[in-house]
């Protein structure tokens, strides 16, 4: 391993270890007001140079400068609002479905669409299984459970909203061959 070098910041005359990345060129700091002292002196040097004198200067860079805030007027005067990346997450309305015959007959890949991306990377990442027959069977395991504590079943005894122990022993999907790894 190496010796680390420090050098001494050129604005505050303090060692410090310098980015790695950037040590041969790196003179100052990383103190607030010495990377203001960097830019400022970077800038000087910048405009020294003889091709740099005139940049952005002169009739034409004016006028072209004019237009622009004619045709963008009040641009300074907006706001700073953080703009969102995203949009909120809105809540979902849940239909009471009286007749659930027509979940159980559907295709695997259909139960799999109607359903968030988000719920089923929760879903692989909770069961540990990225495979579309262990997902699926959990999702169907997961509706039968809401549909049971939400009372969505037509109950064959009691009241309204009989509560019963959910079922999640299910059988295979029909037609569906077992597959062993290694």
């Amino acid at each position: 391993m190496g010796i680390i070098k420090k050098i001494r910041c050129r604005n505050c005359n303090r060692l410090f270890v310098p980015d790695s990345r950037n040590k041969g060129r790196q003179k100052y700091c990383d103190k607030t007001e010495c990377r203001k002292a960097s830019k400022t002196v970077s800038q000087k040097k910048w405009l020294s140079k003889p091709e740099n004198k005139d940049y952005f200067r002169g009739p034409e860079n004016v006028e072209r400068v004019r237009e622009w805030r004619k045709k963008n007027p009040g641009y300074w005067k907006q706001s700073k609002k953080p703009i969102a990346l995203q949009d909120p997450l809105m809540a979902q309305h849940t239909e009471k479905i009286k007749d659930n015959s027509q979940v159980a007959n559907c295709t695997l890949q259909d139960l799999l669409r109607v359903q968030p991306p988000v719920i089923i990377g929760l879903i692989a990442n909770f069961i540990g299984s990225a495979l579309q027959d262990d997902i699926a069977l959990t999702l169907l395991r997961m509706q039968q459970s809401g549909q049971d504590i939400l009372c969505l079943q037509p109950q064959t005894k009691g009241g309204e909203c009989d509560y019963k122990i959910p079922d999640f022993k299910t059988a295979d999907p029909q037609g569906s061959p077992k597959l062993q790894l290694g």
